[in-house]
């Protein structure tokens, strides 16, 4: 297992340096306006010394030596324009914890609501729960998030009693933007646990279940689930992460100081910088969300990797 893992590390860190290299030179073919507060202002002896003392005008060899030197120590630039000249790491550092708690509280509600959507759906599989289930699934996948984004901010704000810009202080108005994030897993783990747990219910092991005197009720929840639940685990951290990094519109919607209504601002404001060092967080959780999922796939059933070994020979 420990090999299997060092092997799965080891990829993640190569997807990043190439994601990061890519993005990076991306970059470099933006225009300049980007890195001066006052381009329309600026002569351009006065651009072309700007650039040298950032470094831009040296082959991009060497900028991307350099950037990944700067990124070991932990220095993702400077803002030029949304902050001037304040470390890009000084902007994000109050940005990320609101998108944090707003996507670690979305995560715990889907999963509190998804699960047992899931289970009871596939517990009465053809029947009304399973239907009724079924409905919202299908309601959730087939209308655009922004159709009922909107619709839950004009009648639950009404309902909770609470103003459209969003007060961090207040728990009420955290209410909304949680409950929005989570529709969209909530339909997926249910209609996916429900799912796994129907191929789960052919299974051997169950007729032996049953023929032993155990209740459905007792092999559903006990068995069957625990089963199901195995391939499901892989896409939480993913899950989570891009919960975190997925609520761009949630955010803009309702005015949260987080993450998602900044990659907005600089991306307007062209703040290359700025830009560069939300990717590559981005690029960071979205890869560590992968590598999490193995290691939780593993933890939970360590044939996983013997397979994978057996496989490799």
């Amino acid at each position: 297992m420990v090999k299997y893992l060092a092997k799965r590390i080891a990829r993640s860190f190569l997807t990043l340096a190439v994601i990061l290299t890519v993005v990076f030179c991306l970059l470099r073919f933006m225009p300049i306006e980007g890195y001066f507060q006052n381009f329309d202002k600026m002569t351009p002896q006065q651009i072309q010394v700007g650039l040298k003392e950032m470094g831009l005008s040296d082959p991009l060899p060497v900028q991307i030596v350099r950037f990944f030197g700067d990124l070991l120590h932990g220095d993702l630039g400077v803002s030029r324009i949304y902050r001037a000249n304040v470390p890009v790491a000084d902007v994000l550092a109050d940005k990320v914890p609101v998108s944090i708690k707003l996507g670690l509280w979305s995560m715990v509600l889907s999963l509190f609501i998804g699960l047992p959507l899931g289970a009871v759906m596939a517990r009465y599989q053809y029947r009304w729960p399973d239907r009724l289930g079924t409905l919202f699934i299908v309601c959730i996948q087939a209308v655009p998030a922004a159709v009922y984004y909107l619709y839950l901010q004009l009648y639950g704000t009404n309902f909770l009693q609470v103003g459209l810009l969003f007060k961090m202080e207040e728990p009420k108005y955290w209410i909304l933007p949680v409950f929005s994030m989570s529709l969209g897993n909530i339909a997926f783990y249910g209609m996916w646990l429900r799912r796994y747990m129907v191929d789960e219910s052919n299974r051997d092991y169950v007729k032996l279940a049953k023929a032993k005197g155990l209740s459905e009720g007792e092999i559903m929840f006990k068995h069957i689930f625990r089963n199901a639940f195995v391939p499901l685990v892989q896409y939480i951290p993913t899950a989570f992460l891009n919960t975190v990094i997925g609520s761009i519109y949630i955010e803009s919607l309702y005015s949260i100081p987080g993450m998602g209504g900044l990659l907005v601002q600089v991306i307007k404001k062209h703040d290359n910088n700025m830009v560069q060092g939300i990717v590559l967080l981005y690029a960071c959780v979205g890869v560590l969300g992968l590598l999490l999922g193995d290691v939780l796939m593993v933890m939970l059933d360590p044939r996983i990797s013997l397979g994978r070994k057996e496989g490799d020979r």
